[in-house]
């Protein structure tokens, strides 16, 4: 099933929601990404360490599950629609207050709400999508919302490129602001999820501890798959462009590091929409463990191409079989979760696994530093080894594909 076919079997409410949501993502990476491009002028700036000013990245990644965890429950007591125009809101408010910082700790704060905000956003956002669409659209759905990171990363990339020459970084920031206008979009054309609808008229406003009453272990669970996911995508990405200048030799900024980087994108488009609609057919736990695995002959390829041609090639597969296992995770962490919680314990758990492995960067410098050891050797063992580990676990868990959410859940 192709995308527009698939789309044209919604509703003319529910592609407004599918829509709003990937905006939503989509935005949001892009006001994410924006920080990390503009590092060293922030630095220049204000005449600091770049190290100093990295901190804005670690306190964004570390707000998100507080973000995560109080809009969600927001969400699961009042509503997604109301609660995700707040949130949405909120971070587009933190990313215009960055560009008037007026010194780095203003900013290091800033970026810390902008982050608790954040957090909120996936969570709320794949709730009411996967809620309000036919369960047998919502793999082909759940791939096009994660999609969205890509786009954001792209967006970013290309406003960076045509923009910061011209307005400096703090004009990025007011740039970033403008998501707030999705809300008046989403409060004319969103609806509220139906099944949140239902849930509250079956059961009420149910408390944490009783809504999650014999879910804990799935949510121990969930994390520990979340840390996985998040290695797995960051492994492959956040090291890329040290990886393109000190071992490519490749200048930052130059065409052809511009190119591997939006083959980087293509191939997750392409992954995340593929996976996800293959999910609907073959189920969600084999869809991600076949993706995982294949990314494993994909590494020469991505780290040791030789050429320009075979490290694009390299890199946009590497990126399909990632984001394509990614591109199911949307509507798996929804199917699972409880309907009481359901705005709380996706977006929770998969922030609580990024948070896991933010020391990924980190990790794989420090063992490329090492005796024997360099970059690209680190970078392809370890997406070796977390391919490999996030298949068992995905293996070793559980699947709800196609159960009914609210009054229909069986």
């Amino acid at each position: 099933m192709s995308v527009l076919s698939a789309l044209r079997e919604l509703n003319h409410e529910q592609r407004h929601t599918v829509l709003a949501s990937f905006l939503g993502w989509t935005l949001d990476a892009f006001d994410y990404f924006i920080f990390t491009f503009v590092i060293v002028g922030i630095a220049s700036e204000f005449h600091v360490d770049r190290t100093e000013v990295t901190l804005g990245v670690f306190l964004t990644l570390v707000a998100r599950p507080i973000g995560a965890f109080l809009f969600g429950r927001l969400a699961d007591r009042y509503g997604r629609r109301p609660v995700l125009m707040i949130d949405v809101i909120l971070f587009s408010v933190f990313e215009l207050a960055t560009a008037f910082s007026p010194s780095l700790t203003v900013l290091l704060v800033m970026r810390f709400l902008f982050g608790v905000a954040m957090g909120g956003e996936w969570g709320i956002g794949a709730s009411l999508v996967m809620e309000s669409i036919p369960p047998k659209s919502r793999g082909l759905v759940s791939g096009l919302l994660q999609s969205g990171y890509p786009c954001g990363f792209f967006i970013g990339a290309l406003v960076n490129w045509l923009l910061v020459d011209h307005i400096g970084w703090r004009g990025l920031f007011v740039v970033g602001a403008i998501p707030a206008l999705l809300v008046l979009y989403i409060r004319r054309k969103v609806p509220e999820s139906p099944a949140w609808e239902a849930s509250q008229a079956q059961h009420g406003k149910l408390g944490l501890r009783d809504a999650m009453r014999g879910h804990w272990k799935l949510a121990i669970y969930l994390m520990c798959l979340m840390a996985a996911f998040n290695m797995f995508s960051h492994g492959s990405q956040d090291m890329y462009h040290t990886f393109e200048e000190v071992n490519l030799h490749l200048p930052t900024g130059s065409g052809a590091a511009f190119v591997l980087v939006a083959m980087l994108n293509l191939g997750a488009l392409v992954g995340g929409i593929y996976f996800g609609a293959w999910s609907e057919r073959i189920g969600r736990r084999r869809a991600m463990i076949i993706a995982a695995l294949l990314a494993i002959p994909v590494i020469p390829l991505w780290t040791y191409g030789g050429s320009m041609l075979l490290l694009g090639l390299g890199a946009f597969l590497i990126q399909v079989m990632v984001q394509g296992a990614w591109g199911v995770v949307p509507t798996h962490l929804n199917e699972l979760s409880p309907d009481a919680v359901r705005g709380t314990l996706p977006g929770f758990a998969y922030q609580m696994g990024n948070l896991i492995a933010a020391g990924t960067a980190t990790a794989q410098s420090w063992l490329a530093s090492r005796d024997g050891l360099n970059l690209p050797l680190v970078m392809s063992l370890w997406i070796a080894a977390v391919a490999v580990l996030l298949a068992l676990l995905v293996w070793l868990g559980p699947e709800a594909r196609g159960v009914g959410f609210g009054a229909r859940r069986s």
